[in-house]
């Protein structure tokens, strides 16, 4: 019983150390190279392949700055300060959902949900949060800034099958990222909490008032 319960842990750890390895060496590799494919998009496309995957990459030069400033604004306002964690965001969001009782807010930065993106996978548990936040601390430390929110705006997931700024300006406005307007660039930053939903709700409830807050600070907002 004693040696099974050793191998068994022996198998976790270099489970664990093997997974560990393999999130090192893809952010190694996308330091410099585009990144293709998430898990996060093999994730929709196996769930049902009849559906291809859009993505085009766009390097950080090509985006619209309206866009860098309202999806920093609409997600993550300390981004250029903090080292991957908004400790005091997490506090607030813990405090809301308590008051709610249920979880309302996620307390997430652009870091963290980047590392989700892809690695990981939606659903909730302290075992993806706890590799996530693994994940998150070594692309803080082998990435910049730039380079965090460069392959962010290129990975997020912005409706059905849609993941990157450039497919979704291509499918909502028939343009390239590039030539965003302000207003176009909020609208977008407006739906990312709930991309699926408002590709066919584009007046839905809560869109106005994201929209008016994200107008209100993108001004503000600090950019690499």
């Amino acid at each position: 019983m004693k040696a099974f319960i050793v191998r068994t842990l022996l198998i976790l750890v270099s489970l664990f150390l093997l997974i560990q390895l393999w999130i090192f060496s893809s952010l190694a590799w996308w330091r410099t190279q585009p990144v293709q494919s998430t898990m996060m998009m093999r994730l929709d496309y196996w769930s049902d392949t009849s559906q291809p995957i859009r993505h085009e990459w766009r390097d950080y030069d090509q985006i619209s700055e309206y866009l860098k400033k309202a999806v920093v604004a609409a997600e993550d306002g300390k981004f250029m300060q903090h080292y991957g964690f908004d400790w005091e965001g997490i506090q607030h969001a813990l405090e809301r959902n308590k008051d709610q009782g249920q979880v309302v807010a996620g307390g997430s930065t652009i870091s963290q949900q980047l590392a989700k993106n892809l690695f990981l996978f939606n659903q909730r548990s302290f075992l993806r949060k706890g590799q996530e936040a693994i994940a998150t601390w070594m692309m803080e430390r082998m990435w910049s800034k730039q380079r965090i929110l460069e392959v962010y705006l290129n990975s997020v997931e912005f409706g059905d099958n849609i993941y990157g700024i450039e497919a979704a300006t291509q499918h909502y406005f028939g343009k390239s990222s590039r030539s965003l307007s302000r207003e176009e660039a909020i609208f977008l930053a407006a739906i990312l909490p709930n991309p699926k939903y408002y590709q066919d709700n584009r007046s839905g409830r809560g869109l106005e008032p994201r929209k008016r807050m994200i107008r209100k600070y993108m001004r503000y907002s600090e950019i690499p």
